[in-house]
């Protein structure tokens, strides 16, 4: 199979999974004008609580995007599709890209979706403020994406819905995107930005004041893709050479 060949048969089997395609678009679109609708002349932590929300489910639907993508591998294992795939001309690393393309490409649309409808709702962004949204948030998926691939070669096929939904649901309450902050100063302040779900969320406000996120920010992001893909290139060798 080549590499063009599989990458189209991954992106149509994401696009018929309905499931995925609501809880990585739908569900988030219909939470944002439930939640934000009510509250569009409000504001939180110093911006309109629409761009915040919209923000915030914008990292909700992106993270089971990105993380579902990747996890997908568990179920493939199961069936021994990925042993046959070892068999074709395909390599790992187009194996593993397709995964990430597809996760991405949902996230982008999602982020898309969420984005016109916070228009709707009176946010007003410049071109240049945007582009930073979506390029902060798209960035900010990096360690979100190599975890889903992770967790695809650690999960089994009955632990990967719950496992996947309560990983996502924990970084995105944590780091603030349901609209509140579990705390805003402290050592538990502290703990929550060095999560990437915390500078995810944060990409609305950073667009909205201009430039981008403070080095800490970066940082965090860095860390733990870094730290994430290392852990997920030894898991995935050694699942290979078991073959």
């Amino acid at each position: 199979m080549t590499r063009s060949a599989y990458l189209r048969y991954e992106a149509l089997r994401h696009f018929r999974n309905v499931r995925f395609v609501i809880f990585s678009l739908a569900w988030p679109l219909i939470l944002f004008f439930a939640v934000a609708g009510p509250q569009r002349r409000h504001t939180f932590d110093g911006i309109g609580f629409p761009l915040y929300f919209m923000t915030g489910m914008a990292v909700f639907g992106t993270l089971i995007a990105v993380i579902s993508a990747g996890a997908g591998i568990a179920a493939e294992r199961s069936l021994g599709w990925t042993r046959q795939l070892r068999i074709t001309p395909l390599r790992a690393g187009a194996y593993l890209g397709a995964k990430l393309l597809c996760g991405y490409f949902m996230a982008f649309l999602t982020i898309v979706v969420l984005c016109l409808s916070g228009t709707a709702l009176g946010v007003w962004l410049s071109a240049g403020q945007w582009l930073t949204v979506f390029g902060l948030l798209l960035i900010g998926l990096a360690p979100f994406a190599v975890l889903g691939i992770l967790l695809g070669h650690l999960l089994t096929t009955d632990s990967l819905t719950p496992v996947v939904g309560g990983i996502t649901t924990l970084f995105a309450l944590v780091g603030g995107a349901y609209g509140f902050l579990i705390a805003t100063s402290g050592a538990v302040f502290e703990v929550i930005k060095g999560l990437p779900s915390y500078w995810l969320v944060q990409a609305g406000k950073t667009a909205l004041r201009g430039g981008g996120w403070p080095a800490e920010g970066w940082i965090v992001i860095a860390v733990w893709t870094i730290v994430l893909a290392g852990v997920a290139a030894g898991v995935h060798r050694r699942h290979t050479s078991r073959a």
